[in-house]
């Protein structure tokens, strides 16, 4: 699409209807949308630290429904946040639709400063020179998902099972001959504290990432899991859980959101085995793609000193192709007000919004 056929949108805050029906019209979005914009995120974000508001963008060709965090400061004025967003069928359309964002929030007089976006698109070196030609920034990214290894899983299982690495086949297998079972467990205080003792083990162990409190994850995997979107499974050693993982199934798409595991575990494969076994569940829930949720990007995959390496490693076993996508961008309304926000005001206000409230900014 040239630069003389660019599609007009317009944007507008949801109906009610909109709202009650969210995630149904989130994923019939161009790429189907992401789990970071449901119902249930949203849930989780009002009022920790943001406001939620629900944006849709429409041409006359499709809508888009995007979940639109708000923080407002003082001076700076409001920074909106399209959480994974927008989702559009085009890069081409990405200018416009902001286009349509930046006429809502001036028209609603809503001081907003700048909006920080991070589309679903694929990074190119074309991408990122139509992103800054549309007068976008750079920006840190946010998501650890921004670089991911994701499967496609529309085949029969056998032949899923066939497609990822001999070295993930073989453990899968070798897991399942040794007596390896993995269990499926309902939602509820015992499996959050199961899961989280877990993940503060590997973290403990590997350091990989940050740990958010035990609190911000049981309403994390309580809004997923009483929508019907978010499943746990485990692994037992001596009556005791080794491995656990939290994977939510949102429209098409599968995450494996979080998990965890003790160390020096006897048996080999375990790890390969609870993702293999929630492969097949979300196969049977009807989704395409499992997305893994984090690895470093293609280019420092094989770098050791990355402090996702491992997790890297792991992942890749299932799928060698790492996806890197274009990560955040700003879109600045007010550059004097940007700049002060570049300048250090972000650095202050993240300090004091953690000392606030013990959690992390986004």
């Amino acid at each position: 699409m040239d630069t003389a056929t660019l599609r007009e949108f317009t944007a507008r805050f949801a109906t009610a209807e909109e709202t009650d029906n969210w995630d149904k019209h989130v994923t019939a979005n161009p790429n189907g949308g992401n789990m970071l914009q449901s119902d249930a995120y949203a849930a989780v974000k009002d009022g920790n630290g943001w406001l939620v508001r629900r944006l849709v963008i429409e041409t006359a060709e499709y809508s888009s429904y995007n979940l639109l965090l708000e923080k407002n400061f003082p001076v700076l004025g409001r920074l909106w946040y399209l959480i994974k967003g927008p989702d559009a069928e085009s890069v081409e359309d990405i200018k416009p639709m902001l286009d349509a964002v930046a006429t809502l929030a001036r028209e609603r007089k809503l001081n907003v400063f700048t909006v920080k976006i991070e589309p679903d698109v694929v990074e190119s070196p074309e991408v990122a020179a139509q992103l800054k030609a549309a007068g976008l920034v750079k920006a840190p990214n946010i998501q650890s998902n921004d670089s991911t290894a994701i499967l496609d899983i529309r085949k029969p299982s056998n032949e899923v099972l066939r497609s990822i690495s001999s070295r993930a086949r073989n453990a899968v297998r070798r897991a399942e001959r040794e007596g390896c079972e993995v269990i499926q467990e309902e939602a509820g205080e015992e499996s959050y504290k199961k899961l989280y003792a877990l993940m503060q083990n590997t973290v403990n162990a590997k350091g990989a990432m940050p740990l958010r409190s035990y609190d911000y994850y049981a309403k994390f995997w309580n809004e997923f899991s009483s929508r019907g979107q978010g499943h746990f499974f485990f692994v037992y050693e001596d009556g005791q859980p080794s491995v656990g993982a939290f994977v939510i199934n949102y429209g098409s798409k599968a995450t494996y959101k979080d998990g965890g595991s003790t160390q020096n575990r006897k048996r080999y494969g375990d790890s390969h085995l609870t993702q293999w076994a929630a492969i097949q569940r979300m196969q049977e829930l009807g989704c395409v793609e499992y997305d893994f949720c984090g690895t470093p990007s293609a280019a420092r995959i094989k770098d050791k000193t990355h402090p996702l390496y491992g997790m890297g490693l792991f992942k890749t076993s299932f799928t060698k192709t790492v996806t890197d996508f274009v990560g955040c961008y700003d879109l600045v309304l007010s550059p004097l007000r940007y700049k002060l926000w570049l300048k250090g005001g972000e650095k202050v206000l993240r300090r004091l919004e953690i000392m606030r409230t013990g959690g992390q900014f986004y």
